[in-house]
C-alpha cells in the first residue's frame, strides 16, 4: 500500500513542504531515499522501539520510503514522527484517510515521546501558505506555532497522541493565541536603567541618538570608564519591537532552536559574544547551516566588547551584512540568506595597556604600540560605524553625588518620538524604518543642506580627509539629531555635532 505523509524542511529562515512517500510491499527490508542525512537513516531504530513500546509494530516485509523532492537534502530527528505515522497508515495498523491534510514533525524517544524540534515557527507559516488544515508537533515548540493563526497547531506528548486522534478516539484540541493580545501583554523593557549611570552625559547623549536612528556606535576609553555598562543600558532606550520585527525575530530564534517554552519574542535581542568566536558562528554558515551571532542579533543590538582582541578576519567578514544588513551564505549546492539588521555596538581600549598616550598615566603605551593596536580595525570597518565618541573616567565628585541621572523611560520617549517621525518619511520604502537604513539615493532626497552647512561640512570632510561612505554617515546621523529636535532642515550645528562624533577619523585624537 501507498502512503503520503508531510513533513517540512527548514532552509534559512523559509521553510520548504517534504512529501513522504512510504510504500509497503513482499519481501523484507528498510529503504530510505531523497538523501537523508545520517539522523534521518538511524530513524528507522527510534520508530521500531517507540512504536513497539506502544503496542504497535514495524512490520516485516519491504518498506520504501522516498523523501520528495529527492535532490533536496533532508537533515535532522524531527522527521521521525512524520514516517512512523506513514508506516503505520501504509500496514494498515493505523485507518485514516486524513493524514495527507497536516503538516506532522517530531523526534521520537525510544518510549515514543516526543523531544523538540527546531524552525517550528517558519514551517506553520509554510503549513498555512500551503492550504494545510493543521500540524502535530512536540508539545514544547507549541507556542512559537500557534503564533500563525488559521492554522490548527496540536502540540502532542508522545505519537500514541497523534494516533488517537486519527482513529477519532483523541481529545486533543488545538491551540488558540493571540497573538497581538500576547504580544502587548508580554511586552516588557530591561530591568538595567541610565539612571544607574553617573555622569558620562555626553555618551548618553551619544546613546541617545544611535537608538533614535539605529546607528552603529564605538565607545572609546580607558578601563573602568564605564563603556560595558552604557552598552548594556541601550536596550532600555530602544523603541518596543514591532509585531512584524517580533516575527521576525522569532523566526530566526526558532530555526537556531532558541525559543523553548516561549512564545513570541516581545524584547529585542542582545548579543554579547566573545572575542574568541570564529567566522561561522558570527555571520552564520556551517556544513549544516544555522544563522550565526549577527542575524541572532537581528532587530536588536550586537555587543562586540573589546574589539581589537577579536580575530581581525573575524570582523572583515562583517562588512558586508553591515552594509546589506542581510548575510548570504554560499555553498557548492545551496544558497541561503539570513537577515541581520542590526545595531553594532563596540567598546575598545585606547591601547594595549587601557590607556591614552599621557603623561598623567601611571600606565601608559608608547604611541608605536598604540598605532598597531588601533590598527588591529580596519579603516572599512571603521567607515560602517556612524559615530566614534570617547569615553573619559567619571571624577569622584559625579561618583559620589547622591542625585538620580535621568531614566531610561525619559530617554526612551524621545527616541520613540523620533522613531515615528522616521516610520512617517520611509511609510512608502519597503525594509526602510529608520535613518541608518537610508541608501544614497534616500540620503540625497531627505538630508539636503544649506550653504552654511555644506561649507561646515566640506571643510571637515578636507581637514579630516573623509571617504565618502563617512560623509554618508555624518548626513544620517545629523538627520537624527534634527528628528530628536523634531525640526525638519538639518542646520549648521546639528552638522557639526555629527562631526565631533568621527573621533577615529582625526589625526592624533590621542594626543
Amino acid at each position: 500500500m501507498l502512503v503520503k505523509v508531510y513533513g517540512s524542511a527548514v532552509f534559512g529562515v523559509e521553510a520548504t513542504t517534504i512529501t513522504i512517500e512510504v510504500n509497503i510491499d513482499k519481501g523484507i527490508g528498510y529503504h530510505l531515499v531523497g538523501l537523508p542525512d545520517n539522523a534521518i537513516k538511524e530513524s528507522s531504530y527510534r520508530i521500531a522501539a517507540a512504536l513497539k513500546n506502544n503496542g504497535y509494530q514495524l512490520p516485516g516485509k519491504k518498506i520504501t520510503i522516498n523523501m520528495a523532492p529527492a535532490d533536496l537534502r533532508k537533515e535532522g530527528s524531527a522527521y521521525d514522527l512524520t514516517l512512523a505515522i506513514g508506516i503505520l497508515v501504509a500496514s494498515g495498523q493505523l485507518q485514516s484517510d486524513e493524514v495527507d491534510r497536516y503538516v506532522i514533525m517530531g523526534e521520537l524517544s525510544l518510549d515514543g515521546s516526543l523531544q523538540p524540534i527546531r524552525g517550528a515557527l517558519p514551517i506553520a507559516i509554510k503549513a498555512k501558505e500551503e492550504g494545510f488544515k493543521g500540524f502535530f508537533l512536540p508539545k514544547q515548540n507549541l507556542k512559537e506555532a500557534a503564533i500563525v493563526s488559521d492554522l490548527e497547531v496540536y502540540g502532542v506528548e508522545n505519537v500514541q497522541e497523534v494516533i488517537d486522534f486519527f482513529e477519532g478516539k483523541g481529545n486533543i484540541v488545538p491551540a488558540v493565541f493571540d497573538t497581538r493580545a500576547e504580544f502587548y501583554k508580554t511586552l516588557e523593557f530591561p530591568e538595567s536603567d541610565f539612571s544607574d549611570v553617573k555622569g558620562q552625559e555626553s555618551i548618553k547623549r551619544c546613546m541617545e541618538i544611535a537608538a533614535a536612528g539605529g546607528h552603529n556606535i564605538i565607545l572609546i576609553g580607558p578601563p573602568g570608564a564605564g563603556k560595558t555598562m552604557l552598552a548594556k543600558r541601550l536596550p532600555s532606550i530602544l523603541p518596543p519591537m514591532t509585531l512584524r520585527e517580533a516575527l521576525e525575530t522569532t523566526k530566526i530564534h526558532s530555526v537556531a532552536g532558541k525559543i523553548k517554552e516561549a512564545g513570541l519574542m516581545s524584547q529585542r535581542p542582545f548579543r554579547s559574544p566573545h572575542h574568541t568566536i570564529s567566522n561561522v558562528a558570527l555571520v552564520g554558515g556551517g556544513s549544516y547551516p544555522q544563522p550565526g551571532e549577527i542575524s541572532m542579533a537581528h532587530n536588536g543590538v550586537l555587543f562586540l566588547d573589546e574589539l581589537p582582541e577579536f580575530k581581525r578576519e573575524v570582523l572583515e567578514v562583517m562588512r558586508q551584512p553591515l552594509e546589506d544588513r542581510e548575510v548570504t551564505i554560499s555553498r557548492a549546492k545551496f544558497t541561503i540568506t539570513y537577515p541581520s539588521s542590526f545595531m553594532l555596538v563596540a567598546s575598545m581600549n585606547p591601547s594595549p595597556s587601557g590607556f591614552f598616550n599621557n603623561s598623567e598615566s601611571s600606565i601608559s603605551s608608547s604611541p608605536h604600540e598604540t598605532s598597531r593596536y588601533l590598527n588591529k580595525i580596519s579603516g572599512p570597518l571603521l567607515d560602517r560605524i556612524d559615530i566614534h565618541i570617547e569615553v573619559t573616567p567619571v571624577p569622584f565628585d559625579k561618583l559620589s553625588e547622591e542625585r538620580k541621572a535621568e531614566s531610561s523611560a525619559s530617554i526612551r520617549e524621545r527616541v520613540i518620538k523620533a522613531r515615528e517621525i522616521q516610520v512617517t518619511r520611509f511609510s512608502d520604502y519597503e525594509k526602510v524604518n529608520y535613518n541608518a537604513q537610508m541608501s544614497t539615493r534616500l540620503i540625497r532626497e531627505f538630508c539636503p543642506l544649506d550653504e552654511n552647512s555644506k561649507e561646515l561640512l566640506k571643510s571637515a570632510m578636507e581637514r579630516l580627509n573623509l571617504s565618502a561612505r563617512a560623509y554618508d554617515r555624518i548626513l544620517k546621523v545629523a538627520r537624527t539629531i534634527a528628528d530628536l529636535e523634531s525640526a525638519t532642515d538639518i542646520s549648521s550645528h546639528h552638522i557639526a555635532e555629527a562631526i565631533q562624533y568621527r573621533s577615529l577619523d582625526r589625526e592624533g585624537w590621542l594626543g
